[in-house]
């Protein structure tokens, strides 16, 4: 039943009192542009862990103020990336809160509104610069040698002139005024903190020419009015904080705390980029990566826990909210370690297996995986029940890094006929064959076990004169269709009787 208008008032004036100055509140806030990758996961993942273990609230909020780059379907794929990864907002677009709405283009009203007190306090102005004359002014810096930045022309503009210009229907946007002396910050993970920012750039623009606001000004205006505390984001956002505080200042509103994450590095060092597909969150949910290994992992780049992660450590989620410590944040640059991901994930794969709770959900996915892996074979052939499942796992628990090496081709046996029956040459190892089909069919099923089995193939051999090794190979071909792989009796333990029968009789057939 849907709750009335006015209940939801009700629960949001509740929640609103709730909110105190004291109370933790950070955000997550994407652009709607692409996948989310492991700098966003990291830098998600990090604000989410602060705001549990100080028993605040996580916001996600969408920054899509540049609809030129904003890709439809992106807001959602965010979304379920990060509730994939165990990262649940307590606010966000979807299920809403007392701070919405959570996308900023449902907010432009709340920016025209706030930026005349800019203009209104002389903090801000209307630029009426042409795209051409800025670019004249880039070409000339650079000519020179200089940086290239706005000249703050219509900064000096009297209110007559910005009139007069009104009046001629000259486009324009609306500019921050930079203070020339620079100030100090803390950053709660780099320490004090100062950047002289007019040196580098002139007055910066808060309010495009379609009306649209920038992401700096949109983005102090959004944390304050959601009553945001502490500001979690990457260190290449550092240069722009001290924009943002001169924001707060200028309307007279007080700042949140800030801490800048370090960079994740590639293992070679180099930057990560988003043009990489290896740093998709959906390129490692496709490959069988589980979201505790990928959340292990990202963090090894970065530091903010008391224990430093070794290999065979795997923090639960409740693990990482009680450890987690942002003054053990690094400040150097992490590399990403990928065979530690691997690690992790077996690690993962065992912890599921070890309790039955989650066999369920373990089955699910590697049937959504066998299915997906032999489409041509959905509805014959597939050896996909339970047990054969589970069995399947825990012998393979150590041979696999990720789920999805169970359907690569040297484990394909697992689960579907070989392509093709092999040709046997000697008759001798053909009627061999026969023989041996013939006496496991009469061998209780419960007898189908790698020890058991192992002695009774090298007992088999010697009573039929056949040379142990060239017994092995005939069968792996026959079973698996390999000439390489597992030990025979092994094969034939995770196979089972029906589906070894099954292999033997069609190739004799």
């Amino acid at each position: 039943m849907q709750r009335s208008i006015l209940q939801v008032t009700n629960f949001q004036l509740v929640q609103k009192r709730f909110f105190k100055k004291h109370h933790v509140r950070v955000r997550f806030a994407p652009s709607p542009t692409g996948h989310l990758h492991l700098g966003g996961l990291r830098t998600a993942l990090y604000n989410y862990l602060f705001a549990r273990s100080n028993k605040g609230t996580f916001i996600l909020r969408m920054e899509d103020t540049d609809q030129t780059r904003t890709i439809s379907g992106a807001m959602e794929k965010l979304q379920d990336d990060l509730f994939w990864a165990g990262i649940i907002s307590d606010e966000d677009p979807v299920r809403g809160g007392p701070m919405g709405p959570y996308i900023q283009s449902s907010r432009l009203e709340l920016y025209k509104e706030q930026v005349l007190k800019l203009i209104n306090n002389e903090s801000a102005y209307y630029c009426f610069c042409s795209e051409k004359r800025l670019e004249v002014l880039r070409k000339e810096a650079m000519k020179c040698g200089q940086i290239p930045k706005y000249d703050n022309r219509c900064r000096h503009f009297s209110r007559d002139e910005v009139k007069e210009l009104f009046k001629n229907h000259a486009t324009c946007c609306i500019r921050f005024k930079l203070p020339s002396t620079p100030e100090l910050f803390h950053d709660m993970v780099y320490g004090d903190v100062l950047h002289d920012i007019a040196k580098t750039e002139g007055d910066p623009v808060i309010i495009k020419s379609d009306g649209y606001p920038t992401y700096h000004f949109a983005n102090v205006v959004d944390d304050h009015f959601m009553e945001i505390s502490h500001v979690l984001r990457g260190v290449e956002w550092q240069i722009s904080t001290p924009k943002h505080i001169m924001l707060y200042k200028a309307f007279g509103w007080d700042p949140p705390m800030y801490g800048h994450l370090p960079l994740i590095l590639n293992a070679d060092g180099s930057k990560l980029s988003k043009r990489q597909n290896d740093i998709k969150i959906e390129v490692f949910r496709k490959q069988g990566i589980f979201p505790l290994a990928l959340v292990n992992y990202v963090i090894g780049a970065g530091g903010g826990f008391y224990k430093e992660q070794g290999n065979k450590d795997l923090y639960s989620y409740e693990e990482l909210i009680k450890k987690f410590d942002i003054s053990k944040i690094k400040v150097n640059s992490g590399k990403l370690m990928p065979k530690r991901l691997l690690e992790f994930n077996k690690l993962e794969i065992s912890n599921l297996l070890n309790n039955e709770k989650n066999h369920k959900f373990i089955i699910e996915k590697v049937k959504r995986i066998v299915l997906e892996a032999f489409p041509e074979r959905k509805n014959n052939s597939l050896q996909l029940d339970d047990h054969h499942i589970i069995t399947t796992l825990k012998w393979a628990q150590n041979r696999i890094w990720m789920l999805n090496d169970l359907v690569k081709e040297d484990l394909a046996f697992l689960w579907v006929m070989p392509a093709s029956t092999p040709y046997i040459e000697q008759t001798e190892y053909l009627n061999t064959i026969k023989l041996l089909n013939t006496e496991l069919a009469e061998i209780d099923a419960g007898n189908y076990k790698t020890s058991w089995i192992g002695s009774y193939l090298k007992d088999f051999a010697v009573k039929n004169g056949i040379p142990f090794s060239a017994l092995m190979k005939v069968l792996r071909n026959v079973l698996s269709g390999l000439n390489a792989g597992p030990p025979v009796a092994e094969m034939i333990e995770i196979l089972g009787k029906n589906s070894t029968l099954l292999r033997l009789q069609r190739c004799v057939s």
